[in-house]
C-alpha cells in the first residue's frame, strides 16, 4: 500500500488530474453557497449576451446564466456517472464472482447473457432502455448502469479465475471457510485494483453517454440543465452566441479528459511494469 502511495505521489499526471477533479467536485458540492444566478431563471432582457461582469460566461436564448447552468449540469453529470457505475460495479461483482468461482452452468448462463448485452453498441442499448422506460434522470442512470454491467462482470470473472486456485484460497478452503467468506474476504479484496481503474474509466463513459442521451432528448429533461441538452439547444444560435456551445463542450472535454488520464495513471500505478513500457 505504501509503495502505491509513493508511486501515486510521483505520478504528476495523476496528481494534476486529481486536483482538477477535486476542484470540480468541490465547486459542484458547494455551488449553493456561491454567488450564482439561478440556472433556470429566464430574463428576456439579457438574451444571448456575451461574457460580462454580471454573467461570467454570458447567457443563452432565454437569458439564463450559462455559468450557473454549466455548474448545475456538472452536478447532474457526476450524479449520473457515479450512480450508474455504482449499479454496474455492484451487480457486476456479484455476477462475476459467481461465474468465476462456481463455474459450470452458472458461468455459462451468466456469460452468455453478458455476451448478448455485449452484442449491442452501448449507446444503442442505452437508447433502447431509456425509450422503453421513458426519459428522465433516474431512468438514464438505470440504463447506463445496465449497459456497463457486462464490462465489470467479465473483469471480475477473469480476475477470479486468476486467483481462485492460488495457495491462500486453497488454505482457506482446507480450514473450512465458507464460499461467501472466500469470495468477499479473500478473493474480492485482491481484485480491487483492476476494478478501481475500470470504475474510473467507466465514469467518463457514463458522462459521455448521458450527454448523448440528453442531446437526443431522452436523458435529463428541460428545464434542468445538462451538458448534452445545452449543446443541443445551442445549435440554432452558434453564430449569434458561440459561447453557448463552446462552454459546455469545454466543460465536458476537461472533465472526461481528466477522468480518463486519472484512470490511466492509476493503471500505471497498480501495474508498474506497464508504466515502464
Amino acid at each position: 500500500m505504501s509503495s502505491m502511495l509513493q508511486n501515486f505521489s510521483k505520478n504528476k499526471t495523476a496528481l494534476i488530474c486529481m486536483i482538477i477533479l477535486l476542484f470540480i467536485i468541490v465547486v459542484v458540492i458547494f455551488s449553493e453557497f456561491l454567488p450564482l444566478h439561478s440556472p433556470n431563471k429566464m430574463n428576456k432582457e439579457y438574451r444571448l449576451q456575451g461574457p460580462s461582469s454580471e454573467f461570467f460566461l454570458g447567457t443563452d436564448q432565454f437569458g439564463r446564466d450559462l455559468f450557473s447552468r454549466i455548474i448545475s449540469g456538472a452536478k447532474i453529470s457526476l450524479l449520473v456517472g457515479i450512480s450508474s457505475v455504482i449499479i454496474s460495479v455492484g451487480i457486476g461483482i456479484i455476477l462475476g464472482l459467481i461465474a468465476g468461482y462456481f463455474g459450470k452452468w452458472y458461468d455459462s448462463l451468466i456469460m452468455r447473457t453478458m455476451d448478448i448485452l455485449f452484442a449491442f453498441p452501448e449507446i444503442l442499448l442505452a437508447l433502447a432502455i431509456v425509450a422503453a422506460l421513458g426519459p428522465g434522470t433516474f431512468n438514464t442512470i438505470l440504463a447506463i448502469g445496465i449497459v456497463n454491467i457486462p464490462v465489470f462482470t467479465r473483469l471480475v470473472r477473469g480476475s477470479v479465475l486468476g486467483v481462485k486456485n492460488l495457495e491462500y484460497i486453497e488454505s482457506a478452503k482446507s480450514l473450512g471457510a465458507k464460499d461467501t467468506r472466500i469470495l468477499f474476504l479473500e478473493i474480492l479484496p485482491n481484485i480491487t485494483a483492476p476494478l478501481l481503474v475500470q470504475s474510473t474509466l467507466a465514469i467518463s463513459g457514463a458522462i459521455l453517454t448521458e450527454s448523448a442521451l440528453s442531446f437526443l432528448g431522452l436523458g435529463v429533461q428541460p428545464p434542468n440543465p445538462s451538458w448534452g441538452g445545452m449543446i443541443a439547444e445551442s445549435r440554432r444560435y452558434m453564430e449569434l452566441a458561440p459561447g453557448m456551445i463552446i462552454w459546455p463542450c469545454l466543460a465536458m472535454l476537461i472533465t472526461i479528459f481528466a477522468i480518463n488520464l486519472f484512470g490511466d495513471a492509476l493503471n500505471d500505478i497498480f501495474n508498474p511494469l506497464r508504466g515502464k513500457n
